[in-house]
């Protein structure tokens, strides 16, 4: 096979180079592997991609046409096919059907209140906030990163923890190809006992709208929209908010002040949304017949992956401009493009928000290029994002942190999810979400009122977020 590897440690450390050597050797599309056994075209061209995207008569999202599956090329239990093979969902499917699947998506998440969603984001991430606040250090990948998606994915959809924990073990599983074959069992165990307790006891959450939509979902059917729903408002989402968070951590462009009316959040998602995606390669499609793409003969029946990442940072696009731009691929094009963008765009801005605002003076404890990052081909993932600050308080006095256990020992065994932010017990369901349109982009946030100790600032000069929080305070 000659296909460049997209596994690996050497790809995870440094994609940037692998995208700009197959921009160099094969043009606007290359061959890649994405196992040992699993070939693919990518496509690193920007306006490749989105004439693909674009472009569902020619290029299609069924997996059942992947000619090297149908032949027996690919076994089974190959780690790649959790992502890639078959489901009965929104991404893998066209026209009429992709349609229906669609709407139950749309509609049910258009329910889900906008101002509700954030003022549940502000108290889990509080929750969790007061749970490491007292130490003066944290994992913030998997000590806040990783919890803030899960605590709001059991919110909206009902899912109480011992469910969840399932689903987010299988999830992690799948995306990092570490026994996939098991990890996907998982994942469908899990779901299975969502939608059981969702058909016993329904209540205003998104599983239960899922449910009663006209569409008229079959429990199959409902499975795999949540999966879907799952896969890209978890892992997706905690990428999101972790490789923002290095990037404001690290980078001195966003280490100035507010002036000029800047946002420096909304600045640093743009940032990360063109230059370090989420999902760095997705985006699989299958051509119907023989067909040239960008000059490149694509076989019917093979995949084709787009390359976000590489598409993104196409030497040929005209402006390098990212803070406000929002034309980048993060989000996918066409008639497969993400449904809950903003909603998700809403939850990592206020997540870090509220990080930043009442944990003001934070560093990385080791050099932003030394930070690892979790191996595979489809996502942009770190491993650990370790920071100190002075201690801060919890905003409840009895909280001190006992809300929230230690996180398990590697990232491959997470820890147990949390309780509820606002109880002991799981309230799957327990909160009304009005419908209400959605936001275009966050909003700020209310002003709040935390208690620090008096602990001098670390010698670092302080960053924008000191000013922000030091102005939010009336000091």
């Amino acid at each position: 096979m000659t296909g460049v590897p997209l596994y690996g440690a050497d790809f995870a450390d440094d994609p940037a180079s692998v995208y700009a050597r197959l921009r160099r050797d094969h043009g606007p599309v290359a061959p890649v592997l994405l196992d040992e056994q699993v070939e693919a075209s990518l496509v690193t061209s920007y306006d490749a991609a989105l004439q693909l995207l674009r472009s569902p008569e020619t290029f299609s999202k069924d997996p059942r046409r992947w000619k090297a599956v149908q032949d027996g090329r690919i076994a089974p239990d190959n780690p790649v096919l959790p992502m890639m093979g078959h489901r009965p969902n929104a991404l893998f499917t066209d026209g009429a059907e992709h349609a229906r699947y669609r709407s139950a998506i749309t509609d049910s998440l258009g329910r889900v209140d906008p101002v509700e969603l954030r003022e549940y984001v502000e108290r889990s991430s509080d929750s969790l906030i007061d749970s490491f606040g007292p130490e003066g250090k944290a994992d913030l990948r998997r000590e806040y990163a990783l919890v803030v998606p899960l605590l709001v994915f059991m919110e909206m959809f009902g899912c109480p923890p011992g469910t969840a924990e399932k689903l987010v073990r299988g999830m992690s599983g799948i995306f990092e190809m570490v026994d996939a074959e098991n990890a996907n069992a998982l994942l469908f165990e899990g779901m299975v006992e969502l939608v059981a307790l969702k058909r016993a006891e329904p209540g205003p959450d998104v599983t239960s709208w899922l449910m009663a939509h006209p569409s008229g979902l079959t429990d199959e059917e409902l499975i795999h929209q949540l999966t879907l729903l799952m896969g890209a408002g978890t892992e997706p989402q905690q990428n999101l908010i972790s490789n923002s968070l290095r990037l404001l951590l690290s980078d001195d462009r966003f280490a100035g002040s507010l002036s000029g009316g800047t946002m420096p959040v909304d600045d640093a998602l743009d940032e990360v949304l063109w230059s370090d995606p989420p999902m760095a390669n997705y985006g699989v499609h299958f051509p119907v017949r023989d067909v040239d793409l960008a000059g490149v003969r694509l076989r019917e029946g093979e995949p084709v992956v787009v390359s976000f990442a590489a598409a993104n940072t196409d030497p040929a696009l005209a402006s390098h401009r990212r803070g406000g731009n929002r034309a980048h691929l993060a989000w996918s094009a066409g008639p497969h493009a993400c449904p809950a963008k903003e909603s998700a765009r809403l939850i990592a801005a206020v997540a870090i928000e509220r990080l930043l605002d009442r944990v003001p003076d934070i560093r990385l404890t080791v050099p932003a290029e030394q930070l690892r990052w979790r191996p595979g081909p489809f996502h942009r993932a770190l491993a650990e994002l370790p920071v100190v600050f002075p201690p801060v308080h919890p905003k409840d006095a009895t909280a001190s942190g006992a809300a929230y256990p230690a996180p398990g020992a590697t990232p491959a065994s997470p820890r147990p999810l949390p309780p509820h932010p606002a109880s002991s017990e799981p309230q799957p369901g327990g909160k009304e979400w009005p419908s209400s349109p959605a936001p275009t982009s966050s909003t700020p946030s209310a002003a709040t009122s935390t208690a620090r100790t008096t602990s001098s600032a670390p010698a670092a000069r302080r960053r924008w977020w000191h000013s922000l929080a030091v102005w939010r305070r009336g000091r």
